[in-house]
C-alpha cells in the first residue's frame, strides 16, 4: 500500500505543471490544493471546482497529489512547497489524517489558512475548518437502505466490508461504522473498524480505494465465505473492482453492493444495476467553497466555519423509510 517517497520541491513543481495546476491567469492569491491522488474521478472533480472558483475570485490554484491513497509523504512535501511559495491557504484531502497534522501545524504557524476537504484531520481542530460530507451519515444511509432491502426480501445477510487501508483514517472509519450502524450491527467502538462481533460479518479487507484493490479484496473475502451476499465498499472505484471479482465468480446477480461517492461513473453503475445504492457527495462544491474562503481570508483575515456540503442517497430501488433520489437525479447532480 505504501510507496517509495521523497519527492523534491522541484519535482513537485513539475507535477503542478503536468497536472495543469494553475488557476486564473494574473491571480494574486495563491491557493494550494492537495488531494490524495490525481486519478480518482472524485479528486479530478475537486480540482475542477477549485479552478472554477479561482477564475472568478482572482486566485491561482496549484495542485498536488500523491501517487496513491495513503501516500502521506508527497502531501508533506506539497505543504512545504506551498509554504515556501507564499500560498495564502491550503485545501487538503489528507491521505493520513493523523500523520499530516505536524505539517498542517507548520503551515498554520506560517500564517496559512488550512481547510480539510472531504476527510477530517485527527483531531479535526488541527485544521482551521472542514468542508465535507458527513461521512458517517453517508455510511448510515446505505446501511439503512440495505437493511430495509434485506428485510423486505426476507434474506439473512453475509456482509463483506471493503475498506480503504490499515491506517483507519477518519473517512474510512466513519463510512464503515455508519454503514454497520445503519444495518443494525453493534459497532462497539465507533472510532475503530473491525472490533464488532456480529456473525453476519464475513470480514474486512482493504482496497486503497481503487478497482484493482477492490477486486483483490473481494476475491479474498469470497475465499473466506463464498456465500457473501452484501458488500460495502469505501468508494465506487473499489465497488467496480468488487463487481468484477463477483462476475468472474459467477455471483454478480446474487450480491448487493453499496458504496459512497455518487460520481457520474458510480451513478451509471447504479443505473446499470452494478451498485444497489450509493451516497452522493459534492466535491466540486467543497473545493469551490474552499477557494472562496482562502480568497476572503487573504483580503480580511476572516476564517470560515466547518461546512457540511451535503449527501444524497442514490438508488433506483427505493426503500420504505429511507429518503432517496433516483439515478436520473444522481446523473444530473453527480459531483456538482
Amino acid at each position: 500500500m505504501r510507496r517509495t517517497v521523497g519527492v523534491t520541491a522541484a519535482a513537485l513543481l513539475t507535477l503542478v505543471t503536468a497536472c495543469g495546476g494553475g488557476g486564473s491567469s494574473g491571480g494574486t492569491t495563491l491557493v494550494g490544493l492537495v488531494t490524495k491522488t490525481d486519478t480518482n474521478p472524485f479528486f479530478v472533480k475537486m480540482k475542477e471546482g477549485a479552478q472554477q472558483a479561482a477564475s472568478s475570485s482572482g486566485a491561482t490554484v496549484q495542485s498536488f497529489a500523491g501517487k496513491q491513497d495513503g501516500d502521506n509523504q508527497s502531501q508533506v512535501d506539497a505543504i512545504e512547497n506551498l509554504i515556501a511559495s507564499g500560498a495564502k491557504g491550503i485545501l487538503i484531502t489528507p491521505s493520513d489524517s493523523k500523520a499530516i497534522v505536524p505539517s498542517v501545524d507548520k503551515a498554520r504557524a506560517a500564517g496559512l489558512l488550512v481547510i480539510a476537504l472531504d476527510t477530517q484531520l485527527e483531531p479535526a481542530s488541527a485544521a482551521d475548518a472542514t468542508f465535507a460530507t458527513d461521512n458517517y451519515k453517508a455510511g448510515l444511509l446505505i446501511g439503512q437502505w440495505a437493511k430495509a432491502k434485506f428485510a423486505k426480501e426476507g434474506k439473512q445477510a453475509k456482509i463483506a466490508l471493503l475498506d480503504l487501508n490499515p491506517n483507519q483514517v477518519s473517512v474510512d472509519v466513519q463510512r464503515d461504522q455508519g454503514f454497520l450502524e445503519g444495518f443494525g450491527v453493534d459497532v462497539k467502538d465507533k472510532a475503530r473498524i473491525g472490533d464488532e462481533a456480529d456473525p453476519r460479518i464475513v470480514g474486512h479487507d482493504v482496497t486503497n480505494g481503487d478497482p484493482s484493490g477492490g477486486r483483490t479484496a473481494m476475491e479474498n473475502l469470497l475465499q473466506k465465505d463464498p456465500g457473501v451476499n452484501l458488500v460495502y465498499t469505501i468508494n465506487e472505484p473499489a465497488a467496480a473492482g468488487a463487481y468484477e471479482a463477483l462476475k468472474a465468480a459467477g455471483k454478480e446477480k446474487d450480491v448487493v453492493i453499496v458504496s459512497v461517492d455518487g460520481g457520474c461513473p458510480g451513478v451509471n453503475n447504479v443505473k446499470a444495476g452494478v451498485i444497489g445504492a450509493t451516497s452522493q457527495q459534492y466535491p466540486l462544491k467543497m473545493a469551490q467553497l474552499g477557494v472562496e474562503a482562502v480568497t476572503k481570508f487573504a483580503k480580511d483575515g476572516s476564517k470560515p466555519k466547518d461546512t457540511d456540503t451535503g449527501v444524497t442517497l442514490i438508488t433506483d430501488q427505493p426503500a420504505d423509510g429511507v429518503e432517496s433520489k433516483d439515478s436520473a437525479f444522481g446523473l444530473q447532480n453527480c459531483w456538482g
